[in-house]
């Protein structure tokens, strides 16, 4: 069953926790959430929306639900899901994914999972509840390790976090 709206209209961290065992279907390909990170408001200095609300990072103020894509490093698309309370901004980065079929490639890495299914920035603001790439509810709901985020020492009391989740 298709995640809802109302699914990432709910904490981030939450969000973020609850996406360890949900089920990535885009086109053929299948893949296990097996590796998340939680991205949250302005407060956080590790997050996007830390800049407040721009032209790059909008999409973290907007509707739950919804795809944020953006280019790091000048070779890595990263792919985010919008997941917030009302009235907040915040994004899950997706990390990490399991094959189950249709995926040729290595999916360990959020850049690696993006260049695997050939995601880029054209997929960003597309709609993760409706459109052509969504998560499922399968019923897999693994244990989960929390762990810091990786590749924010800038964040200052935020890049100690444990913001991470991976499924043991």
């Amino acid at each position: 069953m298709r995640l809802e709206r109302d699914f990432f209209s709910r904490d981030t961290i939450l969000v973020a926790k609850s996406l360890i065992g949900a089920v990535l279907v885009y086109g053929t390909s299948e893949a296990e959430v097996i590796e998340t990170e939680a991205y949250l408001g302005p407060e956080d200095l590790a997050s996007h929306a830390r800049f407040k609300s721009r032209k790059r990072n909008h999409l973290m103020f907007g509707e739950p639900g919804r795809l944020y894509i953006y280019f790091t490093y000048g070779m890595y698309h990263m792919l985010n899901v919008v997941a917030k309370e009302s009235g907040s901004a915040g994004a899950v980065l997706i990390r990490a994914l399991r094959p189950i079929s249709g995926i040729e490639g290595k999916t360990d890495g959020p850049g690696k999972l993006t260049k695997t299914l050939k995601i880029t920035q054209i997929h960003n603001g597309l709609d993760a509840v409706e459109g052509p790439l969504f998560f499922e509810d399968r019923g897999l709901y693994p244990p989960l390790m929390e762990g810091l985020r990786i590749g924010i020492d800038y964040a200052g009391i935020f890049r100690d976090k444990p913001w991470r989740f991976i499924k043991k």
